[in-house]
């Protein structure tokens, strides 16, 4: 298999699945359009016992990709608002070719973080041109007509206003949901429970690097106010690709998009691609998507199912949610920014 030469020009069958950035080498997997279409995360997760694939020295990536071309449109959004299922009914377009969380994207916004940082082991230069090479991978497409749309992993909307910045041709849907809803559907499982404490001292990290001064002390802060401290420094990088590229993008609320998703995949559709057609639109709200679980298709799962979810978290969990509504309206008192992140709320 040619990992590096005209093989990874022709199509996107040889996926970048890893970077590793100590090495300085890329991972690939040979995968399938398919395998593409099924899966829900490219990362780790998409690779099977018995895939070719290797590993190639980033040079070496560089230059086969040098004469590749194009851009890609983005999803980013603040976790757990539907935006793999959004990402999944854009994929059925003819022109859209949809990639749901690429591992190397998560390394790209943990390295932009550590650049800032006296540690970090990365130039600025060194880290452009290698994610650019990546930009290049990312927007290879089956099809002419086809642009890739990359659905990004949450905190990668760190990065979102240096993404925009390095892709002028690209639109990006920028997905939330007000505090409330969101506080109740993290409450509502217990898996993104454990994943809200993996990643608050990180989010109240780069919180406290947008609003200047460390506010907030992470000890001290109850499970429902770090549920509104983790949307508020998830919202913090989408208002900024907002406020930067306001012609390019779109907020679209999951609850909103719920209650009518003709009018939400039209709106999508017409800022990624200038218009919607209605055979596209038609074959969206057909799918069986919307009755399965977007990140496991083999549960069933849909609007009333999640109504459900958040309402028994309301009920189990009311006095949490009630202490993140007053840590987020003290936080706006005390802090401009993040005054302003809450005024976006939907």
């Amino acid at each position: 298999m040619d990992l590096v030469g005209s093989e990874l020009r022709a199509t996107p069958d040889l996926y970048p699945l890893a970077f590793d950035e100590r090495q300085d080498t890329v991972g690939f997997v040979l995968l399938s359009r398919p395998r593409y279409e099924q899966a829900s995360f490219l990362d780790q997760r998409v690779a099977a016992p018995g895939d070719q694939g290797g590993w190639a020295p980033f040079g070496v990536v560089r230059a086969a990709a040098a004469p590749l071309a194009g851009e890609s449109d983005f999803i980013f959004h603040i976790g757990h608002v539907g935006s793999t299922l959004l990402a999944r009914l854009l994929g059925l377009s003819p022109r859209i070719f949809s990639l749901r969380e690429p591992g190397a994207l998560r390394t790209f916004a943990q390295l932009a973080f550590e650049l800032s940082t006296p540690e970090s082991a990365v130039s600025q230069a060194a880290f452009d041109e290698r994610l650019d090479t990546f930009l290049k991978l990312w927007a290879r497409t089956y099809e002419p007509a086809q642009k890739t749309l990359i659905k990004a992993t949450s905190f990668a909307g760190e990065i979102a206003p240096m993404m925009l910045a390095r892709a002028p041709s690209a639109r990006v849907i920028l997905m939330t949901v007000q505090p409330e809803v969101y506080m109740a559907s993290i409450l509502g499982g217990p898996n993104s429970r454990v994943e809200l404490k993996a990643q608050a001292q990180s989010r109240l990290h780069r919180l406290h690097r947008r609003v200047g001064e460390p506010l907030w002390r992470l000890g001290a802060m109850s499970e429902g106010e770090l549920l509104a401290m983790s949307w508020t420094a998830e919202m913090a990088g989408l208002a900024e690709a907002a406020n930067a590229f306001p012609d390019r993008v779109l907020w679209l609320d999951f609850e909103r998009f719920l209650a009518s998703p003709r009018e939400g995949l039209n709106a999508a559709l017409a800022r990624l691609h200038g218009e919607a057609a209605p055979a596209d639109l038609d074959a969206m709200l057909k799918s069986p998507l919307f009755g399965r679980y977007s990140k496991g298709p083999e549960h069933a799962y849909d609007a009333n199912l999640r109504r459900q979810v958040l309402n028994q978290a309301r009920g189990e969990h009311g006095a949490e949610i009630a202490k993140g509504r007053a840590w987020l309206a003290a936080a706006a008192e005390a802090s401009p920014p993040v005054a302003g992140l809450v005024a976006l709320a939907p």
